[in-house]
């Protein structure tokens, strides 16, 4: 029944004469029996209907070789999955080899085929090579296995070439009992059974690129830990993960690394203490050190002896900057510093010098605003891609990847249809078996397109392949070892082949540039907000005395807010903007001005102190502080002026009080405003304004305080005299009263003594403790004389 059915779906050579009656009789059948009334007869050896074709799921897990050549046994296992409701039996699973495709556009075309068509999709090879299933229920699936000699295949031993292969199957339901294909799929051999005399030169790009995940911003403990804005990274970096299978795989290929050294600066610094954060205002310690190190280490040592390009510090979109940046002052200034920085983190951290000659815009479009950017940085290489940089002379081939634009610089077109081989879904076995046999057909016919002229080409795949991409490429680039029709070659030497002549070096026009790519775009505002944080930095640093540790995080940070990673998120984009901004402010916040309250001044002349406070890890200079009074008139600083100024140098941690003289000519209050700037002048945080309660002492007050000291003065010393002249007129209680011997000049002596000793007593002076030593009584009269 296969047979006949198989046989009335070729087509391809006249029936017999009884065959062609027969067959008109079974067709008939069914009308015939409704004219009559009866019901309609089913045939008894129906040809396999198309228009069931879908109800069952056909995939192709493996295909093994990939490219077979002369004595080997192609393998192919798959599943069989019933997507219908009914029940399928007599179920057979056949290898139908169809025809040898003419060229590039016919392999694209196999995979665009719907339904089974019985004469494009080829011949069943039958028996021996077909298999039998059991029934397979609804919703089941049921595993298959085909192996079939090279040699029975009817491949042409002497002509190379891609055939397309397909595997179908055909059954049975309850509802249609008779044998139909129920579902197939189709795929792509390529066939070179000796090694082609001109082979291709390919290099392949290898991209290790991430996305954002580090800003400037550090903790405040004193390692000063990175913080991450989540772990997700470490998640890439583990065993199996995206980029542990980049560097797994790559390492054992014969691939050119394209780097962003961003990725490296950020596992770098996750091999010490980081933070990762968890809130607004909450972080958490980071725990995968270990396995940043591992990674770092065993990427290092893939990359020994290979190519190294990196790409400008970020990633940074080209496209974006050309088209929405380049207007907004100080942008293109970012790509010089971010592609200098790019060669030293890559010779720091991998120890291998890398080129940095190679732009590399998103999707390879490009126009000629793009290749102005792109060159401004100092890249003489921009890699583009064939679906943008369009084919528009007479070249009926594939061309050599590089192309002279002009100006000493070259465009290196990769070929499109290579470099979006891996994208989509390849996570099942058989979206990732079709993705590499499409690959190595494409590969092939671009080599038999002029078998006898040698090119290079250059595939660019996506910027940020996933683990099973990656491991499909991988699976790709291994069947192609042999080097029967291609051979590897690095990006640095397919960027120096010789161009071919015929190929068009005109760059695209921008009106050509994809909308669906613009659309993606970063918008204005991006660079208008690097521009106010670069203004705010540069105004920074230049108090700082270890500018280094604040300005190549903060530059790195504006590098990444340009990042092409950016793309399609731009809410995110602006939060982590917005984050650098704050936080820079927030450090610029740590050297301020401490609020004053009002201030009095009593008196013609004072000082007012004014107190700095630095709380940086780091020492400040090349501040200077001003003074100004509101109101010279009432009160002048620096005793002839309305403005001071002092420079101001503190040490991290500390707080500096300044003093400034004032001058004072009028009573009232007096608004004095402080202000810290720059050497050059630029204000630097907010200024602080206080009060100045001038209380001015008048020459009429004077005068009456000093009236009034004289009076105290007066009055002090006619008291003094007051109390000397009474201790003067004391006269003591006895005198001396031996006379008999005596004589009056005794007496006369005795009496100046004791005036002497009464005019050296003072006031205050305690009176004597004991009276004057007597031998007896005086006589009455007598008198002592003073």
């Amino acid at each position: 029944m296969a047979e006949a059915a198989e046989f009335q779906g070729m087509g391809t050579s006249p029936a017999p004469r009884w065959l062609r009656r027969t067959a008109a009789l079974i067709a008939g059948a069914p009308l015939l029996a409704a004219l009559l009334g009866g019901p309609a007869a089913q045939p008894a050896h129906a040809a396999p209907k198309a228009a069931a074709s879908t109800s069952v799921d056909v995939s192709l897990d493996t295909l093994a070789p990939a490219a077979p050549v002369e004595g080997d046994t192609l393998t192919l296992t798959g599943t069989v999955s019933n997507k219908g409701k009914e029940a399928v039996t007599d179920t057979e699973v056949d290898l139908l080899m169809g025809p040898r495709l003419d060229g590039r556009s016919d392999i694209d075309d196999v995979a665009k085929r719907g339904d089974y068509s019985p004469g494009s999709d080829g011949d069943k090879l039958g028996a021996p090579y077909a298999v039998k299933l059991p029934t397979v229920a609804a919703g089941l699936s049921e595993d298959f296995s085909l192996s079939v000699p090279v040699s029975k295949l009817g491949l042409d031993e002497d002509e190379s070439g891609v055939y397309q292969l397909g595997v179908s199957v055909s059954g049975q339901t309850s509802s249609e009992q008779y044998e139909q294909v129920l579902g197939i799929e189709r795929t792509l051999l390529p066939w070179q059974p000796e090694p082609a005399d001109t082979k291709t030169q390919a290099a392949y790009l290898w991209p290790l690129i991430s996305s954002t995940r580090l800003s400037a911003e550090t903790d405040t403990d004193d390692q000063q830990s990175p913080i991450f804005s989540d772990d997700t990274l470490a998640e890439e970096l583990a065993p199996g993960g995206r980029l542990e299978q980049l560097v797994s795989l790559g390492s054992e290929l014969p691939v050119t690394w394209v780097i962003d050294p961003d990725l490296l600066a950020t596992v770098e610094a996750m091999t010490g203490d980081y933070k990762v954060r968890t809130g607004p205002d909450t972080t958490v310690p980071g725990r995968n050190q270990v396995v940043a190190k591992k990674w770092l280490s065993s990427l290092e040592n893939a990359v020994q002896g290979s190519k190294v390009v990196a790409l400008p510090f970020g990633d940074p979109d080209l496209a974006s900057l050309a088209h929405r940046g380049k207007d907004v002052s100080g942008s293109l200034s970012q790509l010089q510093p971010a592609t200098t920085v790019a060669e030293s983190t890559v010779e720091t951290i991998l120890h291998v010098k890398p080129s940095i000659d190679f732009a590399w815009p998103v999707e390879g479009a490009i126009d000629p605003s793009i290749v102005d950017v792109a060159t401004s940085a100092g890249a003489d290489k921009i890699i583009a891609r064939s679906d943008s940089f369009r084919e528009t002379g007479s070249v009926s081939y594939t061309p050599s990847s590089a192309r002279p634009i002009g100006g000493g610089t070259t465009a290196v077109v990769a070929d499109a249809r290579l470099s979006t081989a891996f994208q989509g879904d390849l996570s099942t076995a058989d979206g990732s078996t079709l993705a590499v046999q499409k690959f190595l057909a494409q590969t092939l016919s671009l080599t038999l397109q002029a078998p006898s002229k040698q090119r290079s080409i250059v595939v660019a795949p996506q910027r940020t392949p996933s683990a099973s991409q990656a491991q499909t490429m991988a699976s790709a680039l291994r069947a192609l070892s042999d080097q029967r029709w291609a051979q590897p070659v690095d990006l640095i030497a397919a960027a120096a082949a010789k161009p071919d002549p015929d190929a068009t070096t005109d760059v695209p026009a921008a009106k050509s540039y994809p909308g669906r790519l613009r659309a993606q775009e970063l918008p204005v505002q991006t660079f208008q907000d690097i521009r106010t944080t670069q203004e705010t930095l540069n105004n920074f640093k230049v108090i700082l005395t270890a500018q280094d540790r604040v300005v190549t995080p903060f530059g790195n940070a504006l590098d990444r807010e340009m990042s092409t990673s950016w793309r399609g998120k731009p809410s995110a984009a602006a939060d982590y903007r917005r984050g650098v901004q704050t936080f820079l402010e927030n450090l610029r916040a740590e050297v301020r001005l401490i609020q004053k309250s009002a201030v009095t001044l009593s008196g013609r002349s004072a000082t007012i102190p004014v107190t700095v406070q630095n709380k940086l890890l780091q020492g400040v200079d090349h501040l200077v502080l001003r003074l100004k009074s509101a109101n010279p008139t009432r009160l002048k600083l620096d005793d002839h002026s309305d403005v001071a100024e002092q420079r101001i140098k503190i040490e991290s941690g500390h707080s500096q009080s300044v003093k400034f003289a004032a001058a004072a000519n009028a009573n009232g209050p007096v608004q004095v405003t402080a202000q810290l700037y720059t050497e050059e002048g630029i204000p630097y945080g907010d200024p602080m304004t206080f009060t100045v309660k001038v209380s001015e002492v008048t020459p009429t007050v004077m005068l009456v305080i000093a009236g009034g000291v004289l009076l105290l003065v007066l009055a002090g010393v006619r008291m003094y005299t007051q109390r000397k002249r009474a201790a003067a007129r004391e006269v003591p209680t006895e005198a001396d009263s031996d006379t008999a011997d005596g004589d009056a000049a005794s007496d006369d002596t005795a009496a100046d003594d004791t005036a002497e000793g009464g005019a050296g007593q003072q006031p205050s002076d305690p009176a004597p403790d004991t009276l004057p030593e007597s031998g007896g009584a005086s006589d009455a009269g007598e008198k002592v004389e003073h």
